[in-house]
């Protein structure tokens, strides 16, 4: 069970449905398509990629897990990387405590683990900063959604993937040490999750 301030954030998501234009519709139900298609699948892998996975690739990780948790999409398991590692941004990271997503840090490093909790009965996500072909990720039958245009251009084949999805946002980094910066990451959140809360509310209704 989800907490009432997360409860009441994906109440503003989905009032916020209307909102997406027809483009963006058109790309997430490429994803839906895959969704559907495997199916039969014991997992479907979705493997959300960025150059650096430190903002939009883990946003989209993370909402990902938790609307297929919300929709009751079975099956789904949630992956990100990128083109090279750094670390899951602290922006990032607050951004997603504030929607009522718990995130603990889990280790000490340049580059450390955190655990995602949205719902007691669930095992937590495992996020951190890694390359998308990373031992710890799947290494075929994955959908390769690329969240940011840098990547997109960088990565025209994903190796061991079965799909490709160019699912690309703006990157809120641009505002870092601005006025607009908590603004910002804000906003890009709550898009990235209005996106994919619809996307899956389309496959609970199939």
């Amino acid at each position: 069970m989800i907490s009432n301030q997360l409860s009441d954030y994906i109440d503003q998501v989905e009032s916020n449905f209307d909102s997406i234009p027809e483009g963006r519709k058109n790309i997430l139900s490429q994803i839906i398509d895959y969704i559907t298609k495997h199916q039969s699948r014991e997992t479907i892998n979705l493997n959300f990629i960025c150059t650096h996975n430190s903002r939009r690739s883990i946003i989209s990780q993370i909402w990902a897990q938790v609307a297929a948790y919300y929709y009751g999409v079975d099956k789904i398991v949630t992956w990100s990387g990128g083109t090279e590692a750094t670390a899951f941004n602290p922006r990032a990271v607050k951004a997603i405590r504030s929607t009522g997503v718990s995130i603990k840090q889990t280790s000490d490093s340049e580059n450390p683990r955190y655990q995602v909790e949205f719902a007691r009965e669930i095992e937590p996500l495992v996020v951190f900063s890694k390359k998308y072909n990373d031992p710890f990720n799947p290494q075929s039958e994955f959908c390769a959604v690329m969240t940011c245009d840098s990547a997109d251009e960088a990565c025209p084949v994903v190796f061991g993937s079965d799909a490709r999805v160019a699912l690309t946002y703006k990157d809120p980094k641009e505002f870092d040490g601005t006025e607009k910066e908590a603004q910002m990451y804000a906003k890009r959140t709550f898009e990235i999750a209005t996106e994919i809360f619809w996307m899956f509310s389309q496959i609970a209704e199939k």
